[in-house]
């Protein structure tokens, strides 16, 4: 019987995801309501807010999921030797961070905890980003005298502050990740000087 229900409502989740997911592709996460997920999923409003806790909770699901997904896709690569494959390797994931301003202020809400037990998916896709980033640095040819893991926090500080240049209207000279490579130039790199060192 335990089974019968615990099936139940592992189907019941899915379906919340996948009809959010649907309504998400037409009309963004932000435009995303309860009330169209529940109509399309086929279950009573209450159903949602007994698998989760709000909108919020459901939206930071998902990105944390296609995080994830791009993280998966990033971990198969091999160790990028310089900047310019760090940010190709990137890329996938910053296009997610910068699909709607929405999605960046959830993404800045989210990506740290309280405490353990708050750990949620955004968070996890932030620590595991940090991992990823950790290991790269410590194999290629990136600056010695700090180490991966202070390196790698460097690059996720710069890849949130290139994203919310991106969504701020003073900041288009550059692309993203023109900005992002100055940045990481100057960051990784031996003496810290950037490609412009001779």
């Amino acid at each position: 019987m335990a089974r019968a229900v615990q099936k139940r409502t592992l189907e019941t989740r899915a379906r919340l995801i996948a009809a959010a997911e649907e309504v998400i592709a037409e009309a963004g996460y932000e435009a995303m309501r309860v009330e169209e997920v529940v109509q399309r999923a086929g279950v009573a409003k209450g159903t949602f807010f007994a698998h989760f806790r709000d909108k919020e909770a459901l939206l930071e699901r998902l990105i944390g999921t296609r995080g994830d997904a791009q993280l998966d896709r990033i971990e198969a690569l091999p160790p990028p030797a310089d900047i310019p494959a760090i940010i190709a390797a990137l890329n996938p994931l910053i296009a997610e961070m910068t699909s709607e301003r929405y999605v960046f202020d959830l993404i800045l809400r989210y990506s740290g905890a309280a405490s353990r037990a708050e750990t949620g998916p955004i968070a996890q896709t932030f620590a595991r980003t940090d991992e990823v980033l950790s290991q790269w640095l410590a194999l290629g040819p990136f600056r010695k005298d700090v180490t991966p893991a202070l390196l790698s926090s460097g690059v996720q500080a710069f890849l949130m502050h290139v994203t919310a240049l991106h969504f701020c209207e003073l900041y288009h000279e550059q692309t993203l990740q023109e900005m992002l490579t100055e940045l990481l130039e100057a960051w990784l790199l031996p003496g810290g000087t950037g490609a412009k060192a001779g």
